[in-house]
């Protein structure tokens, strides 16, 4: 009774409780690097959910140059959070996906030798093929995610697949706050109340960091969810890897 009054207290003075995904990929790049299982990709995986981190994710790519594909589905046994499976939804990868079926996957549209995500989603010249593919993804109970870039048209096109949520695509925001440029936040801030008002979750990723995440959290109304791999790992190798994930969770909490 009491967790029931709570939640409705919640949503009643609209409290979002932002959750921490944490993005591995980097830790398959240093294993990868030497060859063997050193670090274990599984054990980290464990510990940082231990230390209180709300979910794990991993984002394959099809040369497999750090999360390989067996890496996803070994993970299925391991994550008790929320398990979240980014990628390009090419063939090998929706099968994958619908092979693990994680609790959500996000369609970012990275090209195969990209060196990292770099744009979101045209979701009105691609509106036709991402709502097939994330009507296959729903029939099978997996909720998805659309990675998109802080324009209210996108969001409205997201809205249009039928997904339940967005990723916002972080970088330019991540960029302008480095500058001292807080006015960066302002498109993030407008597509967000629109992804509010069309009822679209919103969830964030891309060079969020321990020095800007707080701002960025206190300022995008309804943020579910932050994904946060290299700049956290990276922090990691000073501050150690419990430490940075509970900072992070206290600066969105």
């Amino acid at each position: 009774m009491l967790a029931n009054l709570y939640f409705v207290f919640l949503y009643k003075f609209k409290i979002i409780m932002t959750k921490l995904s944490v993005n591995i990929n980097k830790i398959a790049t240093l294993r990868n690097s030497r060859g063997g299982n050193v670090p274990d990709l599984l054990k980290v995986a464990k510990d940082i959910q231990q230390f209180g981190a709300d979910g794990i994710t991993i984002h394959p790519r099809p040369d497999e140059r750090h999360i390989r594909y067996q890496d996803a589905r070994d993970l299925k046994s391991v994550v008790y959070t929320e398990y979240n499976i980014e990628g390009n939804p090419q063939h090998n990868f929706i099968d994958l996906v619908l092979e693990c079926k994680p609790t959500q996957v996000t369609l970012v549209p990275d090209a195969i030798g990209a060196l990292t995500s770099n744009a979101g989603w045209d979701t009105i010249k691609h509106q036709s093929y991402l709502v097939e593919v994330i009507q296959e993804f729903q029939r099978n109970g997996i909720r998805t995610s659309i990675f998109v870039d802080a324009d209210e048209k996108m969001i409205e096109g997201a809205k249009a697949t039928g997904t339940e949520r967005i990723e916002l695509y972080t970088e330019s925001f991540a960029h302008e706050y480095g500058l001292g440029n807080k006015s960066g936040i302002e498109p993030y801030v407008k597509a967000a109340i629109k992804a509010n008002e069309l009822g679209l979750g919103i969830n964030a990723g891309h060079d969020l960091s321990l020095e800007n995440i707080k701002f960025f959290k206190d300022n995008i109304p309804g943020l579910l969810e932050v994904s946060i791999g290299h700049a956290l790992i990276s922090e990691s190798l000073y501050l150690g890897l419990e430490n940075v994930v509970n900072m992070y969770l206290q600066k969105l909490r």
